[in-house]
């Protein structure tokens, strides 16, 4: 009994591993949070959640749609979005940023901004410690992308 009280406390103090599934989770769970708060979660949005866990965690784009699935079951069951927080606060800075930026391209996906989209993505980065300056960054980068993305060729 002692001996995995021990291991509980000695893997707490543990850095984290940032190829665990349980982070791959919760960034999973955190974009499918953004991608369904506008209550429009579409292909183009899974799309990019997919794309997103493929680049991050080096999957497959069989095993990205599969922890996307598993994030929409994990997402749907959880009360709030500190039990996926709490485990992206412990990435290193830069990480954090590029999940925010991830967010950012959900929401700007499609076009539409709405007051629940910036709300969400204003509250999960007082979560995970990114300030408003860093978030505004990502936003700026992800619209340029898009922009660029959309622009016509000449």
């Amino acid at each position: 009994m002692f001996d995995k009280l021990f291991k509980k406390m000695k893997s707490a103090d543990a850095p984290a591993n940032y190829e665990t599934n349980e982070l791959a989770l919760a960034f999973a769970a955190l974009m499918v949070e953004t991608a369904r708060i506008d209550q429009h979660y579409g292909d183009d949005e899974a799309a990019i959640i997919d794309r997103a866990l493929t680049n991050k965690f080096n999957m497959t784009e069989s095993e990205a749609a599969a922890l996307r699935a598993e994030a929409e079951t994990a997402q749907e069951a959880a009360f709030d979005i500190q039990r996926f927080t709490k485990i992206a606060k412990s990435m290193p800075q830069e990480d954090k940023i590029a999940l925010i930026e991830e967010l950012w391209e959900i929401v700007l996906s499609d076009g539409v901004r709405d007051s629940y989209e910036d709300t969400l993505i204003r509250k999960i980065c007082g979560l995970v410690y990114v300030d408003d300056q860093d978030s505004g960054a990502a936003r700026n980068r992800v619209a340029a992308k898009i922009a660029q993305k959309n622009e016509p060729m000449r």
